[in-house]
């Protein structure tokens, strides 16, 4: 028995199998590579490049390698992008994960855990937010993760597919062995640790007139292998027989943008010059994590709280790979179909 991996190449996805694997499940990585590096996946590991909407690789995959669970977190994450190209987000977000579902159900894999995000929130209503927050997204991106968490309930009605959606906040960090690497980079604090490594000139800081006390953006952020241990505690649940759960993971302290940039000062020891831009279409200004409900349901408890530390581990894990993912030879596992 194995647990399929969808978007296993990706930053989180590769994290969760590093874990997965040190607590000796079996894991199958279906990842496309539109977002992801082959080589973030262990070699030991199979691994096939393939979409999430292909209902016969899918059906092939559980077949052959007796797949009793999914964790699934192919998906474009961009908001920006989400805004300026919705039909993109919809049909890879929306449509090719319902084919996964189907895949999945036809299959009789009955246990999934979905990667969904705090932006399916909106602007809040109320902090810090908690699983009963009113859900009216801002931006076609947490639409997007919204309609699938409507689907997943569906289908645990109709079908009894159970599911957990893990609602994330703002992931960051790195372990020593994977981080966050992507072409162009969107987010945050690998931005800022690119402009004290000299390969960015600044920080591009988009809003400074939020109402908040600096007038940033502010954001909860969570280490990546937080997120991924949380994964495996929702796993567990369902494998225990749980029911199906939407829950918040973030570590309920907010860091303006401006906070995050003077953190990453202090653990690189590098100035890092900003620059003030319009705000982007889309983003809240504040998002901050009511967490109680994993640590209630999941037991799940952060290693990571601190944001010099998460900070910290990704600056370490630049220093060590200074290309990210370096482009080499493909793995033999990329020719299966």
């Amino acid at each position: 028995m194995a647990v399929l991996v969808t978007g296993g190449a990706g930053y989180i996805g590769s994290v969760t199998v590093e874990l997965l694997l040190a607590q000796g499940e079996q894991v199958v990585v279906l990842d496309n590579l539109s977002r992801g590096h082959a080589e973030a996946v262990t070699p030991e590991v199979p691994f096939y490049r393939g979409d999430v909407g292909d209902h016969a690789l899918v059906a092939q995959i559980a077949r052959e390698h007796q797949i009793e669970a999914c964790i699934h977190f192919a998906a474009f994450a961009y908001v920006g992008e989400s805004v300026a190209e919705p039909a993109r987000y919809f049909e890879n977000n929306v449509a090719r994960g319902a084919a996964l579902l189907n895949a999945l159900r036809q299959s009789q894999v009955q246990r999934l855990v979905f990667s969904s995000t705090c932006a399916t929130y909106g602007e809040p209503v109320s902090i810090p937010i908690d699983e009963t927050h009113p859900q009216q997204p801002t931006n076609p991106y947490g639409w997007s993760k919204l309609f699938m968490e409507r689907i997943m309930e569906s289908y645990d009605r109709a079908y009894n597919l159970r599911f957990v959606a893990l609602r994330y906040f703002n992931a960051a960090g790195a372990t020593e062995l994977r981080g966050e690497h992507h072409d162009p980079e969107p987010h945050l604090i690998p931005n800022v640790l690119a402009t004290a490594e000299g390969k960015l000139s600044h920080v591009s800081v988009f809003g400074g007139e939020y109402k908040t006390p600096d007038g940033t953006a502010v954001r909860d952020y969570i280490h990546v292998a937080d997120l991924a241990s949380a994964h495996i505690l929702a796993l567990n649940h369902l494998r225990a027989g749980g029911a199906s759960e939407s829950i918040n993971l973030g570590n309920g302290r907010g860091h303006s943008v401006l906070e995050v940039i003077e953190a990453a000062r202090r653990v690189t020891g590098e100035a890092i010059e900003l620059k003030i831009e319009p705000p982007r279409p889309g983003d809240p200004s504040h998002l901050i994590a009511d967490a109680a409900k994993a640590r209630r349901v999941l037991g799940w408890e952060p290693v990571y709280p601190e944001l010099a530390d998460i900070i910290r581990t990704a600056w370490e894990w630049r220093l060590a790979h200074p290309r990210g993912y370096a482009v080499t030879t493909s793995r033999p596992e990329d020719s299966k179909p």
